[in-house]
C-alpha cells in the first residue's frame, strides 16, 4: 500500500492532532505497518511503484522476471568471511550481507520504516526477481516480534502468490518475551509467519549465518517447514536456545554448588564448550538432515543461485479443498 497526504489539522478525544499525526504516510509506513512505502511527492511515488511492478510478473503462471546482468554467478566477497563478530553478542549489519550477494548491489527494500528487525524486499540473483527475508541483528537483535512476524508473513504470502522464489537469510535469537507482546498476541502472529512458510509453493533457499534458535529456528523456513535448500555458515548456532542459557538451565545446580567465583567461571565456560560442540554448531543440525551443506561465506551468491537454479521450475500439487485456515 501506498500513502500521501496533506497535514491537517483535527481534533481526537479532546487533543488537536495533524492529519499526518492521526493516520498519515510516516505513521502507517512506520508504526501501524498499514503503507508500505511513502513519498515525498507524486513523482517520486510513481517511480516507486515502476520499480516494484518491475520484479513482479504479470499473473501466479510466469515465472519470476528476468533482467540481463554482468553481474558474474561466480563473484565471491572475501569480506563475508569476516563479517561475524566474535562476540555473540556484537551486531553486524545484514544489508552488507544481502548487497553483497545480489545482482549489482541493488536491494529494492519494502516496508522500510516499519519492523527494522527484520528485512524484506526484492532483488535479481543473476537476472532473476527473488524476494529476500533477513533478520537484523544491528535491530533488537534480530529477534522476531509482533510486527516483525506480521511483516515477514505478509511479504512471504505476496512472493508466492506471484511465483517469486524466497531466499532466507537467518540470525535470529528468538521470539521477544514480554507482557506487550503476549498481549499484542505473538503466538498468533509468529504463526503467521510459520504457516506462510509452510504453505508456500515457490522455491525456498535458507542460508542461517549465525544464530537460530527454538521457535525462531521453526518459522525461519528450515528444513523442518518445508525449506528446499537449507545452507549455513560454520558461524550458524543452530539449536533450541543458545549455549549461555541452556548451560544456566541444565546446569544451573552444579554451578550454584561451586563456591569460589573462578570455579562457578570454568564450570560454566566447560559446559557452554560441550553444549557448542555436542548440539549448536552447524556440522551437527547438518549430520542430522536439517543443513543441506555447510558453506563458505563468501561463496554465498554462487551457492544460493546455483540453488534456485537447482529448484527453477519447481511445481507442487496440494490438496483441493475450499480455502485454508490461517491464523488471523
Amino acid at each position: 500500500m501506498f500513502l500521501t497526504g496533506p497535514s491537517v489539522v483535527k481534533s481526537v478525544t479532546g487533543e488537536e492532532v495533524s492529519q499526518e499525526e492521526l493516520g498519515g504516510a510516516s505513521v502507517h509506513a512506520s508504526k501501524s505497518g498499514v503503507a508500505h512505502f511513502a513519498a515525498e511527492n507524486e513523482e517520486e511515488g510513481i517511480q516507486t511503484i515502476k520499480e516494484l511492478l518491475s520484479y513482479i510478473p504479470q499473473n501466479n503462471l510466469e515465472e519470476a522476471p528476468r533482467v540481463a546482468t554482468n553481474d558474474p554467478i561466480n563473484r565471491v566477497d572475501d569480506a563475508l568471511n569476516e563479517i561475524i563478530p566474535d562476540n555473540p553478542n556484537k551486531a553486524y549489519d545484514m544489508y552488507y550481507v544481502i548487497n553483497s550477494i545480489v545482482d549489482d548491489g541493488k536491494f529494492f527494500e519494502i516496508h522500510k520504516e516499519f519492523a527494522k528487525n527484520i528485512i524484506v524486499g526484492f532483488a535479481h540473483m543473476n537476472g532473476r526477481s527473488v524476494g529476500i527475508v533477513a533478520n537484523q541483528p544491528k535491530v533488537l537483535a534480530g529477534v522476531l516480534d509482533v510486527n516483525a512476524s506480521r511483516k515477514a508473513s505478509r511479504f512471504v504470502r505476496f512472493c508466492d502468490a506471484f511465483n517469486i522464489p524466497i531466499v532466507t537469510l537467518v540470525d535470529v535469537p528468538g521470539f521477544l518475551c514480554g507482557t506487550q507482546q503476549e498481549y499484542g498476541a505473538i503466538i498468533t502472529n509468529g504463526a503467521k509467519l510459520l504457516y506462510a512458510y509452510g504453505e508456500a509453493t515457490v522455491p525456498k533457499v535458507t542460508v542461517s549465518l549465525r544464530k537460530s534458535y527454538g521457535g525462531a529456528h521453526i518459522v525461519m523456513s528450515c528444513k523442518q517447514l518445508r525449506g528446499d535448500l537449507n545452507y549455513a555458515w560454520p558461524t550458524a548456532s543452530i539449536a533450541v536456545m543458545g549455549a549461555d542459557g541452556a548451560v544456566n538451565v541444565l546446569y544451573a545446580k552444579d554451578i550454584k554448588a561451586a563456591v569460589d567465583p573462578a570455579e562457578k567461571a570454568k564450570i560454566a565456560d566447560e559446559k557452554k564448550a560441550e553444549y557448542d560442540e555436542l548440539f549448536s554448531n552447524p556440522y551437527q543440525a547438518a549430520q542430522k538432515g536439517y543443513i543441506d551443506d555447510v558453506i563458505e561465506p563468501r561463496n554465498t551468491r554462487f551457492r544460493v543461485i546455483r540453488a534456485l537454479e537447482q529448484l527453477n521450475g519447481k511445481r507442487e500439487q496440494v490438496p483441493a479443498k475450499k480455502h485454508d485456515n490461517l491464523p488471523l
